[in-house]
């Protein structure tokens, strides 16, 4: 089914193409022509593989179901890529590819914005299916799933089936799409109306809502040079990094989850908070009173940060070290669960800090009863725990990816070296140094590329449904 659905993105990719004059002859409409046939075939084959196997999935199956395709969808993706660009890598490609679908915004090429324009759609469009989630697609359409549609949901997005009041899960997931689509819909016509052309806007807009952060443009936002889309970029981004559940209530009138959900309350404090410091930072850096043009750069990478899109409309490299360690922090928080944003997600940095108080009050008051609650609820110990063992686990991966790199990168430097794992494992795109807003990967060797790739889709499915695939134990001793 994920095969399938890649090979209707391809599809949509060719009719693009041939809408602004490429030939059905020209190699990148050959490419997208010959990766609709292997992604036939494959289909095929697993089709025949799996035909007489028993229709029910379990956790453990839903698991290696969604890292095996996310790895297999990086691959396939890939191809347009090797087939179309010039003497492209296969590691540059599979980069490209982790980091659409993963929503990451990293590239491996230099000069991307001469790109066909039916490869450039496809940059774009990887990012959209790879915002909402890959199987969360078919989720929605296919019904024969039955219970194992709960677990694949849970597991590949950052939200739960529980967030949901529908009977069935595939009826939520089909509201998430309706929403995605309309808010997409919203935004591409927002950046017509601002100054984009049709191609502009539509690629610009499937990336912004899926805070993927690759553009048609090589210098991003900068190169339009107009406040009038930075602001729409700013809402819509906020926008897509909110809770989805949260705003489809919002938007059928049930506004008494107002007064439940702490997360999107703690989100927008840190957005507000952070630009405040960052207009500050901008004024020392200047030497100036705060003006527009500040405020709205503040505003703009703030908000480009935090939501983990990664557009660029000025080169922060070059800004103050305070306002560098503050970004990198926004990288590490990230946005709301259960959207498009990535980062350790906005809850879980409440409960650990939470967590962290309550720790400090028994220190002196070893036996008094402190309750946590998050969203109007009580958590429970196993909650708070997942949550302290996801971080642990995150910042572990982080250390050991930047000893790994800086061992098979040596002439790297530090910052750069904890730029490209921050990056990638949190999947926000641009970092510090020579991974900078204003460079790209390209220089990194082959294996470094993939590794990066493999942490792309870590941060993406959020640790576990790729951890599993490398831990024998987990299928051997606990089936």
């Amino acid at each position: 089914m994920v095969l399938l659905a890649l090979a209707g993105a391809f599809v949509s990719c060719i009719a693009i193409g041939v809408g602004y004059g490429e030939q059905l002859d020209d190699p990148s409409i050959q490419a997208f022509l010959t990766t609709i046939g292997i992604s036939l075939v494959l289909a095929g084959i697993f089709y025949l593989l799996g035909r007489k196997g028993v229709a029910k999935l379990f956790r453990r199956e839903a698991l290696c179901l969604i890292g095996l395709s996310w790895f297999l969808a990086t691959i396939v993706g890939a191809i347009p890529y090797v087939l179309t660009v010039e003497g492209c890598d296969l590691t540059d490609a599979i980069f490209e590819s982790s980091s659409g679908l993963t929503t990451t915004g990293a590239t491996a090429f230099q000069d991307f914005a001469d790109f066909p324009k039916s490869l450039l759609f496809w940059r774009s469009l990887s990012q959209w299916v790879g915002g909402l989630g890959v199987v969360v697609f078919f989720v929605a359409i296919l019904s024969s799933l039955g219970a194992g549609a709960k677990i694949l949901f849970s597991n590949e997005s950052s939200g739960t089936s529980s967030d949901f009041d529908h009977g069935r899960i595939q009826s939520g997931a089909f509201n998430l799409m309706l929403y995605y689509l309309g808010i997409s819909i919203a935004c591409m016509l927002c950046y017509k109306m601002g100054g984009m052309d049709w191609f502009q806007a539509m690629n610009h807009a499937m990336t912004t809502i899926a805070t993927g952060g690759f553009s048609t443009e090589s210098g991003s936002f900068e190169d339009f040079n107009s406040p009038t889309l930075e602001w729409i970029a700013v809402i819509f981004m906020a926008l897509s990094a909110t809770t989805f559940v949260y705003m489809i209530r919002l938007f059928k009138g049930r506004t008494e989850i107002l007064r439940h959900n702490n997360e999107v309350y703690w989100f927008y404090a840190f957005l507000i908070a952070a630009t405040a410091l960052l207009t500050l930072y901008l004024v020392e850096l200047n030497g100036e009173l705060p003006d527009h043009d500040m405020i709205r750069t503040a505003a703009f990478q703030t908000v480009s940060i935090i939501t983990t899109t990664g557009y660029a409309s000025t080169n922060f490299d070059v800004w103050l070290p305070p306002a560098k360690m503050l970004l990198m922090i926004l990288m590490f928080i990230g946005g709301c669960s259960g959207s498009t944003a990535g980062g350790v997600k906005v809850v879980r940095i409440v409960i650990a800090l939470h967590a962290v108080k309550r720790s400090i009050i028994h220190a002196f008051r070893p036996n008094i009863t402190v309750p946590m609650r998050m969203g109007g609820k009580v958590l429970n110990e196993q909650a708070i725990q997942s949550v302290t063992i996801f971080l642990m686990l995150m910042v572990t991966l982080q250390i050991l990816s930047m000893l790994f790199i800086s061992a098979n990168e040596p002439n790297v430097s530090f910052l750069a070296v904890f730029s490209c794992v921050q990056a990638t494992l949190f999947n926000i795109g641009p970092g510090f140094d020579l991974v900078g807003p204003t460079e790209n990967f390209h220089f990194l060797r082959g294996s470094t590329k993939v590794f990066l790739s493999v942490l792309m889709t870590l941060g993406r499915l959020e640790l576990y449904a790729v951890l599993v695939l490398f831990i024998p134990s987990a299928w051997k001793q606990y089936s």
